[in-house]
């Protein structure tokens, strides 16, 4: 295990901030220079939040918290739904990265839940959708099935054996967010 290089705290703080920034900005803020490039591929990543969140394409974890290359650990799916390869990718970085949180970042407005609350996909989304339905029940309302679906994501990490684990001697946090698509705000659930 390596060591957490801030707490839990720390990296919820740093979300906040880069979140208000990114409310006002024209660009991303964070550190994406040559010099940054050169010092991750030689000293590696050093990420100080896990975001799991949506392949959506208007949601950039790295833009909306202000961050630049090494400080996110994100994991990106339709839906921002768990699996084995989602939850296998949290423990990686928490483990052998020393990142103390981990959050699960929705969105309003999101295709998976949509798809889930209006259509009958079939393939592989279906897949998706089937996971969104065992979060969102029977619940219509696409900010409600949006944040439904993040406390369920939110509760299968939990669950993992090795998540509870890191939760207890080490102090890692997992929590929900929603990115609100119009505003670029960020609501942390606490």
């Amino acid at each position: 295990m390596v060591p957490y290089k801030i707490t839990a705290d720390e990296s919820l703080a740093k979300l906040k901030e880069g979140n208000r920034r990114y409310l006002d900005s024209e660009r991303n803020s964070g550190d994406i220079s040559k010099a940054i490039r050169l010092r991750t591929c030689i000293e590696g990543q050093n990420p100080y939040a896990i975001i799991v969140t949506c392949s959506d394409s208007r949601v950039l974890p790295e833009s909306i918290f202000s961050a630049g290359i090494g400080d996110l650990f994100v994991i990106r799916v339709a839906g921002f739904v768990m699996d084995d390869h989602q939850l296998g990718s949290i423990e990686y970085a928490a483990e052998h990265l020393g990142c103390g949180l981990v959050l699960v970042l929705g969105h309003d407005h999101c295709g998976a839940v949509d798809a889930a609350i209006n259509h009958d996909p079939d393939g592989y989304v279906k897949y998706i959708t089937e996971e969104i339905l065992k979060a969102i029940g029977d619940e219509k309302d696409d900010y409600k099935a949006c944040c439904l679906n993040v406390e369920h994501s939110c509760r299968i990490i939990e669950n993992s054996i090795q998540i509870q684990k890191d939760e207890h001697d080490y102090g890692l946090r997992v929590m929900g967010a929603l990115y609100h698509l119009e505003s670029g705000e960020v609501e942390f659930f606490e």
